[in-house]
């Protein structure tokens, strides 16, 4: 009986280590085929439009070149529709927008994504160049598009300064 015991928990000890292993093994063949984005990482949010009737979170990840005089920045996060209203009854969709300024200091839009389907969320993500500052904004927009309202206020995600 003890002997049973006792190789039990052997196989338990062996399968264990193994599948500990795997996910270790992975992760370092897909770092060694992608970017490192070590120089900084933040998550960031929950960003809310209006009345939290949008929100947006994620995670933000700067890597800057051997001579520092270049970024790159991976932004990933998900966008939440929390408007429980039918679309006839003035109901809107989720609408994230990111702006980024480059060296110099101007500002321009680098990416939006819209989603509508309350209560879900989509995710996102996106990459971009030689950033100096990064600020996101949560906003509403009607199922058909149309001009952003009900926004938020900028939130900063990412300044070169901080640094």
């Amino acid at each position: 009986m003890l002997k049973k015991i006792a190789v039990g928990f052997l196989a338990v000890a062996a399968t264990s280590a193994l599948a500990l292993s795997l996910p270790s093994a992975a992760s370092a063949a897909t770092t060694a085929d992608s970017p490192s984005y070590d120089d900084y990482s933040d998550y960031w949010g929950p960003v809310y439009a209006q009345h939290r009737l949008a929100k947006s979170q994620g995670s933000v990840n700067v890597q800057w070149d051997d001579d520092q005089e270049s970024n790159s920045v991976h932004v990933s996060g998900r966008l939440y529709d929390r408007d429980d209203r039918d679309y006839d009854e003035g109901g809107k969709c989720g609408y994230v927008q990111f702006q980024a300024s480059d060296f110099d200091h101007d500002w321009s839009t680098v990416y939006t994504k819209k989603y509508c389907g309350f209560p879900g969320y989509k995710k996102f993500q996106f990459d971009t160049e030689d950033v100096f500052s990064l600020r996101v904004k949560v906003c509403q927009v009607g199922p058909s598009g149309g001009y952003p309202t009900r926004c938020g206020r900028w939130d900063y995600l990412y300044t070169a300064e901080a640094e």
